[in-house]
């Protein structure tokens, strides 16, 4: 087993040691000890000392009720720190570590590519045009609360201060006080929410990963890719480039969350600008003291008068105009009247002295300068200009059909729900094409459908810079893209908004071809899009819905089928990945899944939800946003020019054949069996999981309903707390071993090696399953499930370990993770601090349903420590949902 890098295991030792004087100081060293007993036992049950199991549970069941918060929040703020020094030792500056190797640099790729038989010239024209889109969302949010991501943020920075080699022994004490400070204002302050952030709340957060490390990082991000694609090919990145976008469903995102409305989307979009005004004033300020010079071109000198200092009183202009923006948006968010007159609007309200004064410098010879500060700001400027991010608006098909519906009523049209689809089509051209407002002046529609066109008038308002896409959930055929479109324009819009159909179950997801075929038949809709099309593509329900591996298998199809309709109509077609941050949700190395596309589908544009934690493990940090920013780049680049070899007919009888088994595996279990619903109730927190504030959104789209009706987050979240990984791997287990059966190992070992989607898959599934922990989900059943149910759990398990078998067989290694050393021992070293927090949550959950089944309230500190439990096995999974 490799041992964890000699830095980083210094890293987790002085943190958990800061943590430990933290404890001894409060609650106190009987505590301490009693943590480190508990611990020590945890360790000796891993390794399978005689008896050891017994003493961990017995420790764990002497807890008196004051001592269960102090131990569950022990394990869960180490678990915490040790995430915190993984993450920074990923972007640490002294490496040497062969697994700290995996980011190639944007250089190294080019450099490739070239040796490839990549032309120059296409190199240069497909990275100056390329569009990676992020778009964060905030379900599940942040387990950690803000208060504490703040603290974690100064503690990464204080372990970069100890990595300088040449610290004076008096500097690394003031380091290592300053640490023992922060450790210990965090051990001290309460880590779980008491109240669900509401969704301007998330879209807060969002601003602030913008603010504290985008910010920073996008401008660094540029210039090295600036340089790379200089040196490669004797051309830098055009000064208005912006390769990198930012957006947000924070505030946008309806589909199913009556907290978002059209009042939330308008505050987001004023926050936005206002955030934005002030981050530049910021930027600004700075500039005016760096651009001091006085020579200039007569182009600024038209703009500037005789000042002696010409560039200075340009941005002296563009300072006012920036406050003067500012306060707008303050009070507008205040619900204050105030003048609009000369505020900063357009984007090119803000470029464009920008580049006055970058022109001017590069025509006097000051190319230093220019390339300087400033150039860092036109790129800020041209990535997320004066809206900061561009807010995509979410929203299910049939709630525009019932809005359209309400008008065609009212007109005494007819009955529009009713039409055919070819009925609805010739309506809503017809009308689209129509120079009359279809809706009424005076119409009072019902309060849903009033909803719906408030928040159409709000888009309506917006610079196309503000805005994303408009993705419609449940969409399946034109009329539910018409239908958007129709309203966008009854409500005053004049520029095209991309609109996105989303395409998730797997119905759907063989549909899709079909429908967007049917769309692009239209020739005014080919028109009103000119030709570029989104086209987004679920990962969650589908794997809900028909099991992991059958919905990995649709996903590429429908890619493939979708790339090919558009290159017959000419559409450059931008695919939209809605992955979540676990394997059951479409998670995993990004720049692998990324590689492992369909040939043709990822054509120099690309666009990808990151969620809840998954932001913070990629961008919460500038050098870890840089670092991100890189790996996305090069995978899509290289995606785009050397696309990986497409699935020969052998490979794709192969997954037709495995996917046939899995699939009705998976529903023969999830669907059919009477007792999974119970089992699942029982077995994991599910019904707990509302405890836990994680966001604004509901965590089932009914009130009422089975598995159908939860959403893909905590369908996850709660196997995952309970260590039974299911949704990963269920249907997977008898595809695998019915084609061990069948001798199918060598051609499945042949797609391994030759096909990058199947050994993505494969690698997924080995991870997944390397979390996954027989004995901790055995436990949580003897603790929680009645007796008559536990017999599928005994089945579930030995499905579980028929997987684990198979998965080593197909990679021919002894243990899972055989490739993958680093992370297997993350995992190892985690394991005391998990175990305990899996095994009290179990007793939690009893002493939870028990107290409800007797009509009483469970008392205050076990529900603390239940939720405690939740966050902390999180962190140790690295995963919510």
């Amino acid at each position: 087993m490799t041992e964890l890098h000699p830095d980083l295991r210094e890293n987790v030792r002085l943190l958990g040691e800061l943590l430990g004087e933290s404890i001894r100081q409060y609650p106190g060293q009987e505590v301490y000890e009693l943590i480190e007993s508990i611990r020590a036992a945890a360790k000796a049950d891993r390794r399978q000392e005689s008896g050891s199991d017994q003493r961990l549970i017995r420790l764990l069941s002497e807890l008196g009720d004051h001592q269960l918060l102090p131990v569950t929040r022990a394990f869960n703020q180490f678990l915490n720190l040790a995430n915190l020094a993984e993450q920074y030792h990923g972007i640490r500056r002294n490496r040497g570590h062969y697994s700290d190797l995996a980011v190639e640099s944007l250089g190294e790729v080019f450099e490739r590519l070239k040796h490839q038989g990549v032309d120059p010239a296409e190199l240069h024209q497909r990275v100056s045009d390329l569009r990676i889109e992020f778009v964060l969302t905030a379900h599940p949010t942040e387990v950690a609360r803000r208060t504490l991501i703040m603290k974690y943020d100064e503690i990464s920075a204080c372990l970069g201060a100890l990595d300088h080699s040449d610290l004076l022994p008096s500097e690394r004490d003031d380091i290592i006080e300053r640490l023992r400070q922060l450790v210990a204002e965090a051990w001290n302050t309460d880590e779980i929410r008491h109240h669900r952030p509401t969704a301007v709340d998330e879209a807060k957060w969002g601003f602030a990963v913008i603010e504290n490390s985008l910010w920073e990082a996008l401008p660094k991000f540029l210039r090295s890719l600036d340089r790379s694609l200089l040196s490669a090919t004797g051309q830098g990145l055009p000064l208005d480039a912006s390769p990198i976008r930012i957006a947000s469903w924070m505030g946008g995102d309806r589909d199913g969350n009556p907290n978002v409305t059209h009042k939330v989307s308008e505050q987001v979009f004023l926050l936005g600008r206002w955030m934005a005004a002030d981050l530049y004033l910021r930027d600004i300020k700075a500039l005016r003291a760096e651009l001091s010079m006085g020579d200039a071109s007569e182009e600024l000198r038209a703009v500037a008068g005789d000042s002696r200092e010409p560039y200075r009183q340009v941005l002296a202009e563009l300072r006012d105009r920036l406050k003067k923006t500012r306060d707008w948006a303050e009070a507008r968010i205040n619900g204050q009247p105030v003048d609009a007159e000369g505020i900063l609007f357009q984007n090119h309200d803000l470029t464009a002295p920008l580049e006055l004064c970058y022109r001017s410098l590069l025509s006097c010879g000051l190319d230093t300068i220019a390339n300087g500060p400033l150039l860092d700001t036109i790129r800020r400027a041209h990535t997320l200009g004066l809206p900061l991010v561009r807010l995509d608006i979410r929203q299910e098909a049939s709630r525009h059909a019932e809005a359209v519906a309400e008008m065609v009523d009212y007109l005494g049209l007819g009955d529009y729900l009713s039409w055919s689809e070819d009925e609805r089509q010739a309506f809503l051209l017809r009308e689209l094409q129509s120079r009359r407002p279809l809706v009424p002046r005076h119409w009072q529609p019902s309060e849903a459908v009033r909803e719906v066109l408030d928040t159409c008038e709000v888009v309506a308002q917006q610079t196309p810079e503000a805005l994303g896409s408009y993705v419609i959930s449940m969409a399946s055929t034109p009329s539910d893209v018409l239908n958007v479109i129709l309203l966008l324009r009854e409500a005053g819009m004049t520029d095209p908004m991309r609109v996105v159909p989303l395409f998730e179950t797997l119905d759907d997801l063989s549909g899709a071809p079909d429908s967007m075929s049917a769309l692009f038949a239209i020739d005014w809709y080919r028109n009103y899009c000119q030709d570029r099309q989104e086209v987004m593509i679920g990962y969650s329900d589908s794997a809900k819905d028909a099991g992991q591996m059958m919905a990995a298998w649709a996903q590429y199809q429908a890619q493939e089928r979708l790339t090919e309709v558009a290159g017959q109509f000419g559409v450059h077609l931008t695919l939209f990945h809605g992955r979540g941050g676990t394997v059951g949700r479409g998670g995993g190395p990004a720049n692998r899944a990324i590689l492992s596309q369909p040939p043709g589908s990822v054509n120099g544009s690309f666009r990808i939800t990151e969620q809840g934690e998954m932001i913070r493990f990629k961008f919460g940090l500038p050098r870890l946003a840089e670092q991100s920013l890189t790996l996305y780049t090069t995978a899509v680049v290289e995606a785009t020019l050397a696309p990986p070899p497409a699935a020969q007919p052998e490979w794709r009888e192969a997954m037709d054949w495995l996917t046939c088994r899995s699939l009705k595996a998976y529903r023969d279990v999830v669907r059919e069996n009477p007792d999974f619903v119970p089992y699942f109730r029982q077995a994991t927190p599910e019904q707990a999981l509302g405890k836990l504030a994680l966001g604004s959104r509901p965590a089932r789209r009914k009130a009422t309903g089975g598995v159908e009706s939860l959403r893909a987050i905590p369908w996850i979240f709660a196997w995952t707390q309970m260590r039974l990984m299911l949704p990963s791997w269920l249907g997977s287990d008898v595809a695998l071993e019915d084609a061990a059966e069948s001798g199918l190992l060598p051609r499945l070992r042949e797609m391994m090696v030759q096909w990058p989607f199947f050994k993505t898959y494969i690698d997924m599934l080995e991870m997944v399953l390397a979390k996954a922990d027989l004995r901790i989900a055995e436990y949580y059943e003897q603790t929680l499930v009645e007796e008559p149910l536990r017999v599928l759990g005994a089945d579930l398990r030995e499905r579980l370990a028929v997987c684990i078998r198979q998965v080593k067989a197909l990679k021919q290694e002894d243990e899972l993770l055989a490739g993958a050393p680093v992370f297997a021992q993350s995992m190892k070293v985690r394991n005391p601090y998990t175990d305990p927090l899996h095994y009290l949550q179990a007793e939690f959950l009893r002493r939870d349903r028990e107290s409800e089944a007797r009509g009483e309230q469970v008392s205050e500190t076990v529900e603390q420590a239940l939720k405690v439990t939740m966050a902390g096995i999180a962190a140790g999974m690295r995963n919510t949902g």
